[in-house]
């Protein structure tokens, strides 16, 4: 099994707080509020939502040709604004890939805004060859437009 690690960083005029507030905390509510195509609902399995070990089904949305995945949360920690976990079971894995873990890091941003930094890691079965560049381009894209989707709602609720 090998892995494939792709950085991304993505900057916003949102305050670092309010940013990790709606990308981590509040995820499982938020964004199937402002995305139902892309995520139906999140359902907890285990643990309280948040803390590391809790594990959660993604239902997708209509709009997703995947129907759900298992995400377990590996590591999170509010005051350094960081958040691990891993995509370990579901149809996106797409049977070429054993499971795919995020790092994501809030970082204030010197003109009050943020930047997001995520790391993916996907962990392939075999050679690799299943997973290709537009897969993981794919992914990214859907990863800026769900982060471009909060971003907006939450400069149209200022009082988020």
């Amino acid at each position: 099994m090998g892995a494939i690690t792709y950085d991304m960083e993505i900057p916003s005029s949102i305050p670092a707080s309010k940013m990790f507030k709606a990308i981590v905390l509040d995820a499982d509510t938020l964004i199937p509020k402002i995305m139902p195509h892309a995520i139906k609902n999140v359902e907890v399995l285990e643990g309280d939502g948040t803390c590391a070990g809790t594990v959660k089904i993604i239902h997708f949305g209509e709009g997703s040709k995947f129907k759900s995945v298992k995400h377990r949360v590996d590591a999170l920690d509010a005051e350094n604004m960081t958040h691990s976990y891993s995509i370990i079971e579901g149809d996106a894995l797409m049977g070429v890939v054993e499971s795919i873990t995020y790092h994501i890091k809030i970082v204030p941003a010197e003109d009050g805004g943020c930047v997001c930094k995520n790391r993916s890691i996907y962990n392939v079965k075999g050679d690799g060859h299943g997973i290709t560049e537009d897969k993981i381009k794919e992914g990214k894209e859907k990863a800026m437009a769900m982060f471009k989707a909060i971003e907006a709602h939450l400069h149209a609720n200022p009082d988020y």
